[in-house]
């Protein structure tokens, strides 16, 4: 193979250009979009994602509840499920729109709550009373508990005029208690008030909120090119974002999620944009021939990018807007895809300074670089998991691109995901239960997601064309 099919093997998902057009500095341009939303309707009014000023009411919360916080680890192999009973939620009587929500609202809860794998939600046969409210007054412990529900969640949607309010309980049968219970307002909408409820089930049995109040940015080719699009965590009102970007690729939330940083094609070649998810506006950061792979520094408005102001792309740290702060890398060859440490004290990048792609470490501020991979001729996209204990990486096994997770130090290298299809750019989510990834095993592209251990893999949605390069990000409202 001939140097530039090794390079242009080496930078596939970028699509160099067989000409970079060198741009000036850093340039304000109008916002794309968003553009396409294939959310659907709920069935009271509201944002999909609770806005930050939204309020639950507090209906009652255990005082004990701190002390009985149960150890749950998704990844633990000998992981036994939490039983719950989710009965039908209870309506307003007369109001036509409160059927429709109680019944989505039920449904969402038991989708979200097993989609963490920390619950095994008891069917709706196997419940002994229909409740007819869904307070604790309405109901007798033992009718659950005999069925082997140890928790218990009720709901009512209640009517004022046309707008509907939505109270959810979580109780324990086993003990006689309710745990906690909130009254959502109209304003939140079903979806976001059930995600903020299943949020703090989470809190209070685990003491992390999951990832219910998060979303995965990723490319689509829906519209006929790669654009970046937006998901909730569980593949559900997906939002294409970019436009008229022809190639649109590696997108990266910045630590408060307000940003994306992605590459994008504009005039021939490749550059770093900047969209400002509260001001839908967009920032174009050009400083080469060729600015890729930008990755936002934890706890800082700051980026990562690959330049290439040099012979050979080398990596740089840039501020939000732009200005170039420091080169950290200086060494033969080409220097891609950085990620910061949860600290942001070190970072981990693909080179090819010994002669094939793999992954190195370093400490920004030393320069000195640790070769990290030795298994396997391709090694990239490495991620740092959000304890910073672990990275994800995609690396080729006999042709083939895997997931792999390794020490932060490069020990132990774990595959997991198998077969015949390419599986590539893994993230993690927030809590570092869940690893999303794209994968070729159903034919184009799609975006999938694992238990961190490699467990329970499935397809996250379905959508026209091939979806890329998934980014988590960081958890978006309290």
């Amino acid at each position: 193979m001939t140097e530039k099919k090794k390079l242009l093997v080496f930078f596939r998902f970028v699509f160099l250009a067989a000409a970079l057009l060198a741009l000036p500095g850093a340039r304000m341009v109008e916002a794309e979009g968003p553009v396409v939303s294939n959310a659907p309707q709920a069935a009271f009014s509201g944002p999909a994602t609770a806005p930050s000023e939204a309020r639950a009411a507090t209906l009652v919360t255990s005082p004990t509840l701190s002390s009985q916080r149960i150890d749950l680890t998704i990844n633990d192999p000998k992981l036994r499920k939490i039983p719950i009973a989710i009965p039908a939620f209870v309506q307003a009587p007369g109001k036509p729109p409160a059927f429709a929500a109680a019944s989505e609202a039920r449904d969402l809860c038991e989708e979200t709550l097993d989609f963490t794998g920390l619950f095994k939600v008891l069917p709706p046969e196997s419940h002994l009373v229909k409740l007819s409210g869904a307070s604790e007054d309405s109901l007798r412990y033992a009718d659950w508990s005999a069925i082997g529900a140890e928790l218990l969640i009720t709901g009512e949607v209640g009517a004022t005029g046309q707008n509907l309010s939505l109270s959810l309980r979580l109780f324990d049968p086993v003990n006689g208690r309710m745990i906690f219970g909130r009254q959502y307002p109209n304003a939140m909408g079903v979806r976001g008030a059930v995600m903020k409820f299943c949020a703090e089930v989470m809190r209070h049995l685990t003491g992390s909120e999951g990832v219910f109040n998060t979303r995965i940015a990723f490319v689509s080719t829906t519209s006929g090119h790669k654009e970046i699009h937006v998901c909730d965590f569980d593949g559900a009102n997906q939002l294409q974002l970019t436009s008229k970007s022809r190639i649109a690729m590696s997108p990266d939330w910045s630590g408060d999620g307000r940003h994306i940083a992605y590459t994008a094609y504009r005039d021939g070649a490749p550059h770093i944009y900047i969209l400002d998810r509260r001001t839908n506006r967009t920032r174009a950061v050009s400083h080469s021939s060729m600015d890729i792979t930008p990755r936002w520094r934890p706890g800082a408005f700051e980026l990562a990018a690959t330049l290439s102001l040099t012979k050979d792309p080398e990596i740089y740290t840039l501020t939000g807007d732009g200005k170039i702060i420091k080169r950290l890398t200086d060494d033969w060859g080409i220097d891609v895809s950085p990620s910061w440490s949860p600290d942001g004290s070190k970072i981990v990048f693909v080179s090819n300074r010994s002669g094939s792609p793999q992954i190195y470490k370093m400490s920004p501020g030393t320069g000195s670089a640790k070769r990290l991979t030795f298994s396997g001729k391709y090694n990239t996209e490495p991620r740092f998991s959000p304890d910073g204990k672990s990275i994800a990486f995609s690396g080729d096994k006999k042709g083939v691109f895997h997931i792999f997770v390794m020490g932060a130090g490069g020990e132990n290298p774990t595959q997991l995901t198998s077969g015949s299809h390419d599986n590539e750019s893994p993230t993690w989510s927030p809590d570092g239960n869940f690893i999303a990834f794209s994968s070729t095993r159903e034919g184009p592209s799609r975006i999938y997601i694992m238990n961190a251990n490699g467990q329970n893999q499935r397809r996250l949605f379905k959508m026209s064309g091939e979806q890329t390069q998934p980014s988590w990000s960081p958890r978006l409202f309290r």
